[in-house]
């Protein structure tokens, strides 16, 4: 197949429809009516190929994540009754019982609310935090706003303040820090902001983007690493040589969303497509197409065994980016780029049956398993690319219009 050096008029419409239809027609009511339980409150994401149940415990994660997705629709494309109230129904499931007594977050809970699991990281806390701000965006409510920044000032202190995170390797003999924490929190800020004006949004914003740029991009390499020495040195063992393409190019746009929050800045945009340019070089499967899970920044065999596979998740994540910094550069680069993967992943992950996408391929796009859900996958990452997608193609196709 050709791919296109700049999208052409039916291109871009198609991908509207695409993205639209398929979050508003496909993705969007396959949770709404399998997930939401109406007993107990919350929702189950454990679910089956055909939304059937595979098990009734409950993923903070993934309701945290679903509840500001539906508070997103309500605020940023209509104020829909049923979203509201599903948003409300998800605040109501977290506030009850998914906080521990310190103030921080279970990870799994049981269907009727009882902890099962709490992470050491702050990731848990990060979803909560976005979940409260769309939802106190969606209400006009500042009780769950001051909850958001209160929450995010609490993670703030246990990233900032040694020893409060166990670390997972001993910082005597061999201390390191991971691209997870600046990523989260970057993206996290950028959500708090949408809700409230504090200064700890942009304060945030700014330092995570000037660590992933001066201490995660390994310019000898030209690679984001995963986890690098406290002073942004690379590990050279094979924890911390490995990458992970799409986490990477995930961290990419939510530096390109933040240039153009700041008016097209050009050094942001700079920032962003080197790091899409480096690791699309890494992720990016010229024989089988799709994104890998993992690489070796040397090219050496990485340790994990699923490093070949392509999950749904880094394959959203390079479908934003690529039409992210197409829109922002103009670049027929990157209207090739989103043309792969697009195509590729939409020839591969989507269900024609029941509908939703299948999470876990072989490198060659067999499906590895049915399932739609777990703790892990849920509404958020397919659901996020359709709604950013379909808004920027829609930027695409109205600048255009309009030249």
């Amino acid at each position: 197949m050709t791919t296109p050096t700049h999208f052409t008029d039916s291109r871009l419409n198609h991908l509207i429809t695409t993205y639209h239809d398929g979050l508003l027609h496909d993705t969007l009511p396959f949770w709404i009516n399998h997930a939401v339980d109406h007993e107990y409150g919350g929702f189950t994401f454990c679910l089956n190929r055909d939304g059937s149940l595979l098990d009734d415990d409950k993923g903070i994660w993934q309701t945290c994540r679903f509840t500001w997705l539906l508070g997103e629709l309500y605020n940023t494309v209509e104020p829909r009754d049923e979203w509201l109230n599903l948003c409300q129904h998800g605040i109501d499931f977290i506030n009850k019982y998914a906080f521990d007594a310190d103030g921080r977050m279970f990870f799994q809970l049981t269907r009727d609310g009882h902890p099962l699991r709490k992470r050491r990281y702050i990731f848990t806390e990060a979803f909560g935090i976005i979940a409260l701000a769309a939802h106190a965006r969606a209400t006009q409510d500042d009780i769950p706003l001051q909850k958001a920044i209160q929450l995010f000032e609490l993670i703030i202190k246990h990233v900032t303040t040694p020893g409060l995170i166990p670390p997972k390797n001993n910082p005597d003999t061999r201390p390191s820090k991971s691209l997870a924490i600046p990523m989260i929190l970057l993206a996290t800020a950028q959500e708090l902001r949408k809700a409230t004006n504090h200064p700890v949004c942009n304060e945030w914003i700014d330092r995570t983007i000037h660590e992933i740029q001066n201490d995660f991009m390994n310019h000898d390499h030209r690679a984001v690493l995963e986890s690098v020495t406290p002073d942004g040195e690379l590990i050279d063992h094979i924890d911390g040589r490995i990458l992970c393409p799409g986490h990477a190019i995930e961290a990419a746009w939510f530096i390109l969303r933040e240039a153009e929050y700041r008016n097209n800045d050009p050094d942001l945009i700079q920032l962003g497509t080197a790091i899409l340019d480096w690791m699309w070089t890494f992720g990016w499967d010229t024989e089988f197409g799709g994104i890998l899970y993992y690489r070796d920044v040397k090219n050496l065999p990485p340790q994990e065994y699923w490093h070949d596979m392509k999950f749904w998740w880094p394959q959203n994540e390079a479908i934003i980016a690529t039409l992210y910094a197409y829109y922002l550069t103009n670049d027929p680069k990157y209207a090739r780029w989103h043309t792969q993967i697009h195509d590729w992943a939409y020839r591969h992950f989507p269900d024609p049956v029941y509908g939703e996408w299948f999470g876990y391929l072989h490198r060659d796009g067999r499906i590895a398993q049915h399932a739609k859900g777990n703790l892990w996958k849920g509404p958020f990452h397919l659901p996020r690319m359709q709604l950013t997608c379909w808004r920027l193609a829609e930027k695409l196709a109205n600048g255009r219009e309009n030249a």
